[in-house]
């Protein structure tokens, strides 16, 4: 049995579709892998721009699930073949470095863990390299998401995908810090590459920060491995 704290898990994001996600979700549920959240999400391209594409309906699906990192590896190769990600109105799929996981959800995944061979598990060992990737997430008052998305394009990012949400907080506490007590968010979830990265946080704190109306925080994650941008494609 491989020891809790020597298997490296990661956290699973795709981003495509509806009618995508319901196929990934098959593709999961063949190698019993759980989907742990399915989240509906707006793509932040303009309809006008939907259409000049041809990329249909911007309503998107997010599935997140957690894995160890050589079945993760493993579904990324799956799912970018039978969705073709990196073709037009495919999608987007990442995994993020997770630190550590409750004895639940450690026993759900406990068997992944003991069916690599012995070159996978030295795989496991292996520590995050150079990170290519990050992914931004600008959490706003509800209404704010296109600006959000405005100041992110003017440096560089590509596109974005919005999720709605409420915030759950001391009221006392979030006046104290000076942020906003609005109870309704958006997230907006961009994935970026280390060139523009800063570049877009800045321009969102400045025009987003929590000194605006917006009253915006932006956070980045590292991203480990990612499928569907033009860039990573082989």
């Amino acid at each position: 049995m491989i020891p809790k704290d020597k298997i490296h898990y990661r956290v699973f994001f795709l981003i495509t579709s509806p009618k995508l996600a319901d196929k990934a979700i098959k593709l999961f549920h063949t190698g019993s892998i759980p989907v742990q959240y399915q989240v509906n999400g707006v793509g932040t391209a303009s309809s006008e721009m939907m259409d000049i594409l041809g990329l249909g309906s911007p309503d998107k699906s997010i599935l997140i699930t957690a894995l160890p990192k050589i079945f993760a590896d493993k579904m990324l190769k799956k799912v970018k073949k039978e969705l073709k990600l990196g073709t037009t109105n495919s999608g987007i799929a990442f995994t993020m470095p997770l630190s550590g996981v409750n004895n639940l959800l450690f026993r759900m995944l406990e068997k992944f863990g003991q069916e690599g061979n012995e070159e996978a598990r030295k795989k496991e060992d292996s520590v995050v390299g150079e990170v290519r990737h990050s992914l931004i997430a600008a959490v706003v008052n509800q209404g704010y998401s296109e600006a959000v998305m405005d100041a992110a394009r003017e440096a560089g990012a590509g596109g974005g995908t919005v999720i709605h949400s409420r915030r759950l907080g001391d009221t006392e506490a979030m006046s104290f810090w000076g942020l906003s007590i609005q109870e309704e968010k958006e997230i907006v979830f961009i994935v970026a590459g280390k060139e523009q990265k800063l570049r877009i946080m800045q321009a969102i704190g400045e025009k987003c920060g929590v000194h605006s109306e917006a009253k915006g925080l932006v956070v980045s994650l590292p991203i480990d491995s990612v499928i569907g941008i033009e860039e990573d494609e082989e």
